[in-house]
């Protein structure tokens, strides 16, 4: 008996560790999908869904309903390698499309998924959500070698927030068109509905095609793109900067007269017509661009040398600062009104009230001036003075005023997005993860604004890999605005981009985020980013018989040398793990292969820094053997030439892949063709990547280094040298 109740005991006691680890075996399964955004709603239960050979996609006849079924069936034959098939009728494997009835909590964006054994269901009330419940279903399958299938579960998930919008600058680049349409794609997965295309000079406007650069979109380019974004249920609203940031308008001399100084292009005078005559002509042009959407944003902000003309200047001691800037926008807004388009602007809720203007011109606040803004207009500038309870952006909802909250900026830091850690100089501060998460979790789902936007300034020329952990946190939380935690997040966003297999993406971001500071702390980029800060020299040339020099070069930049040392190190990790996981083929390598380029770029500033620490030990070398071996000497010249030589080669060699990886997905940037030749000119705000019309930005630091200059006076100093000492007849 007592063996029979040990017996007993010891199966009871392996059924709870089976059970223990089946749990733990399922939980691992669930955890395992990486979705984004994250459903409001999901449980697991039930037997797992297959697929074996073939499944047919069933939708009805709606032409919107068949286009997601096709998008599910080419996802489902191009990533899982199964046999889908768009039908109206069910049979065998079957994932049905089903418009159900109106739900309140679903509203037209929502959707239901249900998947058993038996049956694999996707179900909406409207459209957009029937293409997002799509879009989710897309993250469910997993495959086990041949065996493809999806976990039974139940998911009902609606947005939190109306508008979901993606800024998308392209002030210093252009994407190719099938770029674009990827990137559309990408931001249809993660269920953003808008993008703000901020696109300057990269759309031929018909009306003054000189504006547009050298293989600019054309209207049927851009009209094209529209309704491919329509499909993806993303509607595409033209960014045609007003007031200011027109540079690539006012720098043409044919328009130099509407500036509102002579010497800046940033400006329009905003009372003369002439300027108004010009601004409707190219936002009629995009209006028509960009057919069916709602919205037309007109830009406007960093208005530094508003009221600063004579005529202005008078204006604005009736109006103030801000009355003239409502003026600019109130009279737009009036002109564009008739074409049945909501009018953005980078204007803040009750910006007008609260002098805001103030922070373009010397924080000198305004009083004794009433301003009042013309009704209608969507506010979209940044919050970040807002008080805790939203009290602005109420007031200005509560006087008609559309609000969209502003993610905050994530930074223009050079290479790449600080999201992780930022830093002032020395000091450092939350990345632009925690702050954008912070800001969503405190003040969406709230009900107070309308839509939320991400920018994406490309101030510094960043490629739009760098951009997509962004823009994926917006989606992600102004979809759900109680979805996973700040710390697994990234961790998310990692699986769901790149892979199960994608393992070191972690330790790659993060080494880009402080590679990025490495980058911007080198040569002179410092003194671009953050002013009087220091630049790099080159070390001393010889000189004279004696072959004298200035030997401080390694003391002066000892701090930069340890940094260099570290980063080569860091590059060179970073590196191998791209190398990792490009021989993968992890999703979406190509965001890796560019990462790779930034890596490869970082690793040539330290190896720059190491080389001239180098050439002045070699020089130092030829100096300590002048008085004992003319040819010792002379070696050691040879090998700081040689050092240098190197040097510019590994420069050439890092540039010409990086620009050859990036254009793959869009034009040489400053491109010129024979119809049309490229008109570069900078503007006041000296972004980092307009400093010169190509690519060379991202290296014009090293170029301004004067190397190819040094080289040249180095080898004459050598043949001097040489005809001195090495060619000397000898004594009789």
């Amino acid at each position: 008996m007592k063996t029979a109740l040990i017996l007993f005991l010891k199966r009871k006691v392996v059924s709870i560790i089976i059970l223990v680890l089946s749990a733990q075996w399922v939980t691992a399964q669930h955890v395992d999908l990486a979705i984004l955004p994250q459903p409001k709603e999901i449980s697991f239960k039930g037997a797992p869904f297959k697929l074996n050979g073939r499944v047919n996609i069933v939708a009805g006849n709606d032409a919107e309903d068949k286009f997601a079924a096709e998008d599910l069936a080419e996802f489902i034959r191009r990533e899982l390698g199964v046999e889908a098939v768009v039908s109206a009728r069910s049979g065998g494997a079957s994932i049905a499309l089903k418009r159900a009835g109106k739900d309140k909590t679903l509203g037209t964006e929502g959707y239901r998924v249900s998947v058993s054994a038996e049956k694999f269901e996707i179900a909406a009330p409207g459209a957009a959500g029937l293409f997002y419940g799509v879009q989710t279903a897309k993250q469910l399958f997993r495959k086990n070698g041949a065996e493809v299938s999806v976990n039974g579960l139940e998911i009902r998930d609606w947005p939190d927030t109306k508008q979901r919008a993606a800024h998308y600058d392209t002030k210093h680049h252009q994407d190719t068109k099938e770029y674009v349409k990827r990137f559309i794609r990408e931001l249809a997965g993660y269920k953003m509905n808008m993008l703000i295309w901020e696109w300057e000079d990269k759309f031929e406007y018909p009306s003054h095609p000189e504006i547009g650069a050298p293989g600019a979109f054309t209207m049927q380019e851009m009209q094209e793109l529209t309704r491919y974004a329509r499909r993806y249920h993303v509607q595409i609203v033209p960014l045609v900067q007003g007031l200011g940031h027109v540079g690539f308008i006012l720098k043409w001399p044919q328009f130099a007269h509407l500036r509102e100084i002579p010497a800046s292009n940033f400006e329009f005078c905003p009372l003369k017509e002439g300027s108004y005559d010009l601004l409707m002509d190219l936002w009629k042009d995009a209006m028509e661009a960009t057919p069916g959407s709602s919205f037309i944003h007109i830009g406007s902000d960093e208005t530094y040398e508003l009221g600063a003309c004579e005529q202005c200047a008078i204006k604005v001691k009736e109006i103030g600062r801000s009355g003239l800037f409502h003026h600019f926008l109130g009279k737009s807004t009036r002109m564009l009104r008739p074409y049945g388009r909501g009018v953005m602007n980078w204007e803040a809720p009750m910006g007008w009230a609260k002098s805001r203007l103030s922070v373009y011109h010397g924080d000198q606040k305004e009083t004794g001036f009433t301003v009042v803004p013309e009704k209608g207009m969507v506010l979209t500038e940044s919050y970040d003075y807002e008080t805790p309870d939203l009290k602005y952006a109420k007031e200005a909802k509560a006087l008609g005023y559309p609000v969209y909250a502003y993610d905050p900026n994530p930074g223009i830091e050079m290479l790449f997005l600080p999201y992780f850690f930022s830093k002032n100089k020395d000091v450092k501060e939350p990345g632009a993860l925690e702050n954008s998460y912070k800001f969503l979790v405190h003040n969406l789902g709230r009900g107070v604004f309308d839509g939320v936007i991400r920018t994406s300034w490309d101030d510094s020329g960043l490629p739009m890999q760098a951009w997509m952990l962004c823009f994926a946190t917006t989606a992600a939380y102004s979809w759900n605005v109680n979805g996973t935690s700040l710390q697994e997040f990234p961790s998310l966003f990692y699986r769901n981009r790149y892979g199960g297999q994608a393992a070191g993406v972690d330790s790659l971001y993060f080494m880009l985020n402080e590679a990025a500071y490495f980058y911007m702390e080198s040569f002179e980029r410092r003194v671009w980013h953050w002013g009087e800060i220091g630049k790099t020299h080159l070390p001393d040339l010889p000189r004279g018989d004696a072959l004298e020099y200035d030997p401080f070069w390694n003391t002066e930049y000892a701090d930069r040398l340890k940094e260099a040392e570290i980063y080569v190190e860091k590059m060179n990790a970073a590196i191998a793990i791209c190398n990792r996981l490009i021989a993968l083929s992890v999703n979406n390598v190509y965001d890796i292969e560019v990462f790779k380029t930034l890596c490869q770029l970082t690793r040539n500033t330290a190896l720059t820094y190491l080389d001239l620490s180098q050439v002045e030990y070699a020089v130092r070398q030829a100096h300590r053997q002048r008085f004992v071996s003319y040819d010792t000497s002379f070696h050691y010249l040879q090998k700081a030439e040689q050092i240098v030589k190197n040097t510019l080669e590994r420069r050439k060699t890092i540039f010409n892949e990086l620009c050859a990886v990036w254009e793959r997905t869009r034009l040489p940037k400053g491109m010129s063709t024979p119809d049309k030749q490229y008109f570069f000119e900078q503007e006041r705000t000296r972004h980092f990547a307009n400093r010169v019309p190509g690519m060379n930005y991202l290296i014009y630091d090293e170029e301004k280094l004067g190397l190819e200059s040094y080289l040249e006076q180095l080898q004459e100093y050598m043949t001097f040298f040489s005809n001195r000492f090495l060619n000397r007849p000898k004594a009789n």
